[in-house]
């Protein structure tokens, strides 16, 4: 088979004026047409149709930075991501469009900044317990499509855990619902796609894996710099509305109910029950579609936002505060010592301590005010309309409300808190870089200490 007849090219015609430098301009003309592998069997995320069309997710974040950045694609086909893996390392492409970064892709590949956050998820039978922590497991199976980050990562961090690989995401969902696996572990958007799909409601998601988050990214070639740095320029374009359009596109059309037409051409008592067997099935996707919208901007252990929804809320409020030039500040606060409570009391015990601290928070902090985990034992709390001094007055009753508590450890605990308030020229990143600075000067400072960032 001839690669030249199955190429897909996309033609760029770009709305977005970028600030491309003279040396860059001139690089893409010299470039030409860019070869991108692409994973053939990742639904919904990439897949390429019986017309040898690259179709998913991934595909229209591609086709979109390739549009507003200016350039020429052909996506060169592989039978598997295997192939596409060697294609990349051998130079047969430039870029690989949707890819987790991991230590071994570092070693022949740059990446762009994340274009899509998704959290990964654990899927188990319906009759399996919740997954609180991943290392309290013993004995568990756990099943990937083969080559995969997210099972470097598994055998690196949880190293007890039976490893076990297949050769398709779909493959992975059957045989944990055909009992030969535990637990899958995928992202929450193939989940619940795969799920709803191909009607496994014998499955469920388990719990989401503790502070990682998919942050899907273009990798590119060690030999072209100059190529990542442009499509990084494309990816920042990227808006959340963007990405909401794109996931909708895929997850909620192919959410599809199976109707047996068979009893159609029965009695009429097999119309009847078609129809309340229609009517539970409408009732039971509701029921889980509420579930994973819940799961999928909630931190599973805290009950309060997670990562993704507060990544997703800082830069909406970061573009309203611009438009109606409104003071907007962010808290990121850190439990103090909290690795001593861990070592000495255990991982439950400090559980059950990060679930109070929120309590403590929450009775805290405004109504308005925006409260996720940003990490760990980090949390965040975007404060709208708050100017400098009124999200001081914020931090000091926390501090206050936390310094007067008794824990489960039945010891006094602590946090510390930088403070950041927005400015003119603040991106998201530069916003939380702020905070984040502050907070590291309230640790210098002996902890248990407020510090606001210069404005």
């Amino acid at each position: 088979m001839k690669l030249w007849l199955l190429c897909i090219v996309f033609i760029p015609f770009s709305l977005f004026s970028l600030d491309l430098t003279p040396d860059e301009k001139l690089y893409l003309e010299k470039l030409g047409t860019i070869n991108v592998c692409v994973d053939p069997d990742w639904e919904p995320f990439e897949m390429m149709d019986k017309k040898g069309h690259y179709t998913g997710i991934g595909a229209d974040l591609l086709h979109l930075v390739a549009q507003r950045v200016g350039i020429n694609v052909t996506v060169l086909p592989t039978k598997d991501w295997d192939e596409s893996v060697a294609f990349s390392k051998a130079g047969r492409c430039q870029v690989i469009s949707f890819l987790n970064q991991s230590p071994y892709r570092d070693t022949w590949l740059l990446f762009t900044q994340p274009h899509f956050s998704d959290p990964n998820v654990f899927i188990t039978r319906e009759e399996h317990a919740f997954i609180g922590d991943p290392k309290d497991l013993r004995n568990e199976s756990m099943v990937f499509p083969t080559g995969t980050a997210m099972e470097e990562f598994i055998r690196k961090e949880y190293p007890h855990f039976k490893i076990m690989t297949t050769s398709s995401e779909l493959d992975a969902f059957k045989m944990v619902s055909n009992k030969q696996a535990d637990i899958a572990m995928r992202s929450l958007v193939v989940a619940a796609y795969t799920i709803k799909k191909e009607g496994m409601f014998n499955l469920k998601i388990a719990g989401q894996l503790p502070d990682y988050t998919n942050q899907l990214r273009i990798g590119v070639i060690k030999t072209e710099p100059m190529l990542r740095n442009i499509l990084d320029k494309g990816v920042a374009t990227i808006t959340s509305e963007d990405r909401n359009a794109i996931v909708n596109k895929y997850v909620s059309i192919k959410a599809q109910s199976v109707y047996d037409y068979r009893l159609v051409i029965k009695v009429i008592f097999g119309f009847i029950l078609i129809g309340l067997l229609l009517l539970w099935r409408y009732y039971e996707l509701k029921k889980y579609n509420q579930k994973l919208l819940y799961l999928s901007e909630t931190d599973l252990l805290t009950q309060i936002y997670n990562r993704t929804k507060i990544d997703q809320a800082l830069h909406d409020n970061i573009d309203t505060a611009k438009k109606t030039r409104e003071p907007l500040s962010l808290l990121l606060i850190d439990v103090d010592y909290f690795k001593t409570v861990n070592d000495t009391f255990g991982h439950p015990v400090g559980d059950q301590i990060l679930i109070e601290m929120v309590q403590l928070i929450k009775e805290s902090i405004r109504r308005y005010d925006i409260l996720g985990r940003w990490g760990g034992e980090e949390f965040l709390i975007l404060c709208p309309k708050t100017t400098q001094d009124e999200a001081l007055k914020v931090a000091e009753r926390i501090q206050k409300k936390i310094k007067n508590a008794v824990f489960t450890t039945q010891q006094r605990h602590s946090v510390s808190i930088g403070i950041a308030t927005l400015r003119l020229d603040d991106t998201p990143h530069t916003f939380i870089s702020h905070a984040d600075a502050a907070l590291y000067q309230a640790k210098k400072d002996g902890r248990d200490t407020i510090s606001i960032a210069p404005h």
